[in-house]
Parts: structure tokens; sequence; C-alpha cells
């Protein structure tokens, strides 16, 4: 873990901002490329049969946010997917993209800028709060409990918390942190956690889609080389 801990609301803030401006190549992400886009599939197909799993015939009608939207790519999955635009809110902190996410989005999303524990969302009203590899980049213990407690309020009863983040470390990136499935349960000690392993791990999946992008699904047959965490906090 990391030993940034304690320091105020503020300070984690502006330190995230500063880790994100430090990120290059943001091609590297692009979904032209072989292994993000069967990334990309395999993690809308375990979220799919999630909300199946729950009882949900429609996206259409429910209310979810997303902690940290950045250009809006998430919200709008889940408007194609059937969602309504009046329904969903994105959060965002840094300014650059918050400006990409409502270009994106319809105007009758709402897309909120600034630190997501001050968002105005009264609580008890969404029935999913959405996070994509945003506590990953938390390195603040307090602070992650601080938006885990916010992102809980804000849930309706039977609502659900939906994750999605790596769990092990990156050697060559000291910005991120892994979040393993055991602190997502104590980030959220009152919610009943389901969760799947999904993602090959990106630096080989770029090497074996190097070599043929088929080799994606023969090597992430394999559940020890999957990185990430797909998971659903339900609020009983």
């Amino acid at each position: 873990m990391s030993d940034e801990r304690g320091s105020g609301p503020h300070d984690e803030t502006r330190a995230v901002a500063e880790r994100y401006a430090r990120r290059t190549a943001p091609d590297r992400y692009s979904p032209l490329r072989p292994e993000v886009w069967q990334g990309l599939q395999e993690r809308q197909r375990a979220m799919l049969r999630g909300f199946v799993a729950r009882g949900c015939s429609s996206l259409a009608g429910l209310h979810i946010t997303e902690v940290g939207c950045g250009t809006g790519g998430n919200l709008l999955e889940l408007l194609r997917l059937g969602a309504t635009p009046a329904h969903l809110t994105g959060l965002e902190l840094l300014p650059e993209r918050h400006a990409a996410a409502c270009q994106a989005l319809p105007a009758a999303a709402t897309v909120w800028l600034g630190d997501a524990t001050q968002a105005p969302i009264v609580a008890e009203t969404q029935d999913v709060v959405l996070q994509s590899t945003v506590f990953s980049s938390l390195l603040d213990d307090a602070f992650q409990q601080r938006l885990a407690d916010t992102m809980w309020s804000w849930l309706k009863p039977g609502g659900a918390v939906l994750w999605y983040d790596f769990t092990v470390n990156n050697p060559r990136n000291a910005d991120v942190r892994g979040v393993p499935l055991a602190r997502v349960r104590r980030l959220f000690p009152r919610g009943h956690v389901t969760a799947q392993r999904v993602t090959l791990a990106p630096p080989l999946a770029r090497v074996v889609c190097a070599w043929h992008p088929g080799l994606y699904r023969v090597f992430n047959a394999l559940p020890l080389l999957r990185t990430h965490v797909l998971a659903w906090v339900h609020k009983r």
C-alpha cells in the first residue's frame, strides 16, 4: 500500500490531476488496437451478464452515475445499450476531459466538474454508481474511503456499485496501484460483493496481439493472466 495517507481531500485531487498530466501515449488505449477492443468487448459482456443476473431487462429508467467519466466513453456505451440520457450523470475532475464529455454526450445528460465527493447528488437516488479505473489512481487511503462512502450514500436500497479496476501494482508506474478485491470489500463493508476476473494483463496483451489478435482469447483463458476485476457491490 502507498505511504500517502492522511492528506486532505484537496491535496489528493490536486495530486490526481498531476498524475494524469504525466500520462503519455494516449493511442495506447485506442479502440482500434486489437488488445483494446477485445478487452472492451469482454468487459461489456461481463457487465451485461451482471445486469441480467440482477433482473434488469432494460437500462431505460435506471439512474446511473459514473465517477471519473473521462471523455464520456462509458456513458456513451450505456446510452447505446438503452440507458435514458436524462438519467445519466458523469462526474469528472479534469476540465479538459469534462469539456470533451460535455461535447460528446447529449444535452439531457448531466456532466459535473469537480471533486466527486462534493457532487450535488441526492442520497439514495441512484440505481448504479459506476467507477472504472478511478480508485487505482487514488493513492491516499483516506480519500479512497471518503469517495467510497460518498458513492454508497447515493445508492438506493437495492442499487449497486459497478466496479472495474485492476488488482495488481504496475512496477513501471508509481502513479497507480492495484486495488485487490479484499480492499474493495473493506471500502464497502456493508455491501454484498460479487466479482469476476477479466482483462488480459495489458502489457502481455499488447505483445501477443502484435503476433496475432486471436492470441488474446488464448492467453485470456487462463484466469491468472487477468489483471482486472469487474464487481457488483450490492446495497440491500
